[in-house]
């Protein structure tokens, strides 16, 4: 290995380091959100997702103070079995607890050698007693908070607490039905399809025709009209919202899924027709001159060859059309309202007025990006070619 060799390498290791330090800046909180949206509500609460790292609370308490006595899982001696619910019941509190531990045990120190724990150490060895007899053992992770959102679960504890004491809060049914409750992210999962999956067909299947006219297609107007095309991306849609409400209303487009796709399709389609633009007018003339020969006419050679060589710059578009559309939340609250939530809308309401339902936002946060995750790494083999479309020429 020469010097210019080892020179190259070095040089690269800042790069690296930057773009390892942005990796860890995005995927430590997302892991912990993920790991947050695991967990019981309770835990979530009072203590942080790096806590399940470590052992449970009390556990190094216990073992530094009892586990010699009465072994490392609490079951040693068979007369003061640490995991049975009736033994730990006698000392709920580090007050019982320790007044038990100040007695003597056949004339002998129950602590024996071992100094006396303060209050804080015989609290946290209360706390994993209850845990270890089964009397207070939640679970490092559960699927609740996912139950939860998903039917607009509003109430003190959870879903399925609920449903298992035969309370049904909220008018809840506690079957099938519920998933499709008008406050959960069950009915606003379906109404964010309906609204994203015509909004992104939409646009391409437009752009794709005028891409093509743009490239292949000699006709009065055409660079102006493009140019028009390419200055309306710099457009903010919130001069259009006021206007168009007032269109909308006169033709009773508001608070439906027609109004919105409409919508998005005009404000997608700028940007879409001049990405489709400058990849299909990328594409060597021969190829579409020979098919002209062989008397293809413009439709033929745009669904035999233009549409099969511009899937990259479609899937790059989809991606980019589906994601906009998706975490759109303006558009949605104004032409949608509450009358059919979408999931930007409807994580807004996880949360009450007081506060509570806060852990539900990380459960509802991971249900709205998985699709978009899934949508992204499908085509993501497509995307960079895409986004490059037109850039190069030859």
């Amino acid at each position: 290995m020469n010097k210019d060799h080892i020179r190259k390498i070095l040089g690269r290791v800042p790069i690296h380091v930057v773009v390892i330090g942005m990796c860890l800046i995005w995927l430590v909180p997302t892991f912990g959100l993920l790991v947050t949206s695991f967990r019981p509500f309770q835990a979530v609460n009072s203590t942080g997702w790096w806590t399940v790292l470590s052992k449970p609370i009390g556990a190094d308490a216990y073992d530094q103070n009892c586990a010699s006595c009465h072994g490392s899982d609490g079951k040693l001696l068979a007369n003061a079995d640490l995991t049975d619910p009736n033994v730990v019941s006698k000392y709920p509190r580090s007050l019982q607890l320790l007044a038990m531990l100040k007695k003597d045990i056949n004339g002998q120190p129950h602590m024996g050698d071992t100094p006396m724990p303060d209050a804080q150490v015989a609290a946290d060895i209360a706390v994993y007693l209850k845990r270890i007899s089964g009397i207070d053992a939640p679970p490092r992770f559960t699927l609740d908070n996912y139950i939860d959102a998903f039917v607009g679960y509003r109430g003190t504890a959870t879903y399925r607490q609920d449903c298992a004491s035969g309370q049904q809060s909220l008018d809840l049914n506690c079957n099938l039905s519920d998933l499709l409750n008008p406050r959960g992210m069950g009915r606003a999962f379906i109404n964010s399809l309906i609204v994203t999956i015509p909004a992104t067909i939409l646009p391409i299947l437009v752009a794709a025709f005028a891409g093509y006219a743009f490239s292949w297609l000699d006709f009065r107007g055409r660079q102006v009209l493009f140019a028009v095309l390419v200055g309306l991306q710099v457009v903010p849609l919130q001069m259009t919202l006021i206007p168009i409400s007032r269109i909308y209303a006169q033709l009773g487009l508001n608070g439906q899924f027609l109004g919105v796709w409409l919508f998005h399709t005009g404000f997608g389609l700028p940007y879409a027709i001049y990405l489709m633009r400058n990849f299909l007018g990328s594409l060597p003339r021969e190829l579409f001159e020979a098919a002209y020969l062989d008397g293809a006419n413009h439709w033929t050679a745009f669904r035999r060859l233009a549409l099969p060589l511009a899937m990259p710059a479609i899937a790059a578009l989809a991606i980019f059309q589906f994601l906009w559309v998706w975490n759109d939340l303006l558009v949605a609250l104004v032409f949608l309202g509450g009358n059919n939530p979408v999931l930007t809308y409807q994580i807004s309401n996880m949360v009450t007025s007081l506060g509570s339902g806060w852990q539900l936002l990380t459960a509802a946060a991971f249900i709205s990006m998985a699709l978009p995750v899934v949508v992204f790494f499908t085509f993501q083999r497509y995307f960079v070619r895409g986004l490059l479309a037109g850039s190069v020429k030859g």
